[in-house]
């Protein structure tokens, strides 16, 4: 099984790459997990502000967010 950047599939990565590199996203982001204080909240409130697939077709999933965010800093 091949890795991708690092991460366990080519949607958590997908996932990851926008979070990380779109400043809105990014910003958003942030403020969910400054706001809400633990990362199980942060997705929840991320589900509801992002569009259903990142523009290259990879869903927002609670699993994809969840290991977008395992290193989040």
């Amino acid at each position: 099984m091949s890795e991708y950047n690092g991460h366990k599939n080519r949607n958590y990565w997908n996932v990851a790459l926008w979070l990380h590199n779109d400043e809105p996203l990014y910003r958003l982001v942030c403020a969910c997990i400054g706001n809400t204080g633990n990362r199980t909240e942060a997705i929840d409130t991320l589900m509801g502000h992002l569009p259903i697939k990142t523009p290259d077709g990879a869903k927002y999933t609670k699993r994809n967010l969840r290991a977008a965010l395992v290193d989040w800093r």
